[in-house]
């Protein structure tokens, strides 16, 4: 078997300055057999163990997932046929399909999907934690698993469509770095090796003996960049078929050229997570009229507007517009009110304002934002300094050392309720001090021994709980521009911030 190249980190930099002239485009005015991507993620192996986030297009590419996510967000068969939970739901079963196998001939069966889950939930990756809570999982027979968990877990079915459910060939399990950069899965595609030069560009040809229907495309080739400038003149060049662009002047530049298509995208939002609701590092945080406070000293609407030149939509929830648990008045929970802050922070005892450190990591506070964000609580009393970290032990200081009150972060909104009440509600992360009262706990169980369609009266009352209690300082949902030339089209997928491998198609 022929083996993925692997240059050294220097040698990949100035590949990378090389791509435009080797991504095959065929001109911005015609289709073609290949799809060309640009992304600026790159993924630590092709391991399903270390799938994540908006790398997951690399995996689809040859990993099918046990269950497929619709780009609107509902669930559809893949692998598995059908699924059905028991009646405490604690038990997820599943019927696979029994017409699937690997390259090499081993089924995709009960036994194949057992070793996979449960090297996925102890394999350390970044998404391990999503089956922390998975107890056994058992072959019943050969087209039949059982997953048993310690509660119900309503996240389940998203796991399954997403990263946890990416299933690879067994017989790569002895060698624990083999199917770093050999992938060996039932997906569309098959890894070529020769034109792979992994950390700068991965080339994927259509699977022959795939056994669902062909995706359009006889070949994909993802290329990393570490600048939009340089996607956007690949785009603007034809070299590009379709990209996921963040950078406000790119989004500006790709929208000047007539031959390509944008559509804006929303996946994420930022604001300041104010971790420290019981004021155990700022006291003063622990009173509820303070977070409101900031909340209301928020300009948003001239931050959104002079940071982002207005794209995006001001929020003060968590939950996305696509989550049941979004409520579209919440998103002026908190209009911009100076006057209502200082009088917030007068009846809480601080008259006189109050004085805030947080931590400033420049790659996601820049210098402007940073200004706003000053002088916005500056305007209601609040004074806020801020302390510039190092890169390499911000996070450490942060999440570990829990040395500030609350940070500015840019955050994904899932399209799934639990799995964010899952990351930003309950003890964890992004919730280090473990705040919680007798409301959210209440709500919480109520939640996760629901059906999704049961729960959403619950999701709101929690969402409108968290919104009240000030947990968090949002500033805006963030616009992205999902680009495409004339030869292609793509429809963006909810809960994931770039497309799926499946939503991509020749234009018509």
């Amino acid at each position: 078997m022929k083996r993925t190249r692997i240059l050294p980190a220097g040698a990949a930099v100035v590949a990378a300055s090389l791509l435009l002239s080797g991504c095959g485009g065929t001109g911005a005015d015609t289709a073609s057999d290949t799809l060309n991507i640009a992304t600026m993620t790159v993924p630590s192996s092709l391991d399903p163990v270390d799938a994540t986030g908006s790398a997951l297009p690399y995996f689809q590419a040859v990993y099918d997932t046990l269950i497929k996510r619709a780009p609107d967000g509902s669930y559809e068969p893949m692998l598995a046929t059908e699924w059905s939970y028991n009646d405490d739901r604690t038990v997820l079963s599943l019927t696979l399909r029994d017409d699937v196998a690997f390259a090499d001939g081993t089924a995709l069966d009960a036994d194949a999907v057992t070793a996979n889950l449960l090297r996925f939930r102890d394999g350390g990756g970044t998404d391990s934690a999503n089956l922390a809570g998975v107890t056994d999982v058992t072959a019943v027979d050969a087209t039949h698993v059982d997953i048993v968990m310690d509660a119900p877990n309503p996240g389940l079915e998203f796991y399954l469509s997403d990263s946890a459910g990416l299933m690879a060939n067994p017989a790569g399990f002895e060698d624990e770095d083999a199917l770093k950069t050999t992938p060996d899965g039932t997906g569309p595609y098959r890894l070529d090796a020769d034109g792979t030069v992994i950390g700068t560009k991965w080339v994927f040809d259509k699977n022959d003996e795939y056994w669902d229907s062909e995706l359009p495309f006889d070949t994909v080739t993802i290329s990393a960049f570490d600048n939009e400038n340089a996607i956007v003149n690949g785009l603007k060049t034809g070299q590009i078929d379709t990209a996921l662009l963040q950078s406000v002047d790119q989004q500006i530049a790709a929208e000047a050229d007539t031959a390509l298509t944008s559509t804006p995208t929303s996946f994420d939002f930022q604001g300041l997570f104010l971790f420290d609701r019981d004021g155990a590092v700022t006291p003063e945080l622990g009173d509820v009229r303070v977070r409101q406070a900031i909340n209301y000293a928020l300009d948003r609407q001239t931050m959104l507007d002079q940071i982002m030149q207005g794209r995006g939509a001001v929020t003060s929830q968590v939950f996305g517009v696509n989550a049941p648990g979004y409520e579209e008045s919440l998103d002026e929970a908190y209009p911009h009110d100076p006057a209502k802050a200082k009088e917030l922070l007068a009846e809480a005892g601080y008259a006189d304002g109050i004085s805030l450190t947080l931590p400033r990591m420049a790659a996601i506070v820049s210098d402007p934002l940073a200004s706003a964000i000053q002088t916005s609580l500056a305007e209601a009393g609040i004074e806020l300094t801020w302390e510039d970290l190092d890169q390499a032990t911000a996070l450490q200081r942060i999440f570990s050392d829990r040395e500030f009150s609350g940070t500015v972060l840019n955050i994904g909104q899932s399209s799934n309720d639990w799995i964010v009440i899952q990351s930003l509600i309950l003890p964890g992360t992004f919730n280090m001090f473990g705040s919680t009262d007798p409301e959210v706990q209440s709500l919480v169980e109520s939640i996760r021994s629901a059906s999704a369609d049961d729960a959403v009266t619950d999701v709101r009352a929690l969402n409108e709980h968290i919104v009240e209690e000030a947990w968090f300082a949002p500033f805006y949902r963030v616009e992205h521009q999902l680009v495409t030339d004339a030869g292609v089209t793509a429809e963006p997928q909810s809960g994931l911030a770039v497309p799926s491998i499946y939503n991509y198609a020749p234009a018509k």
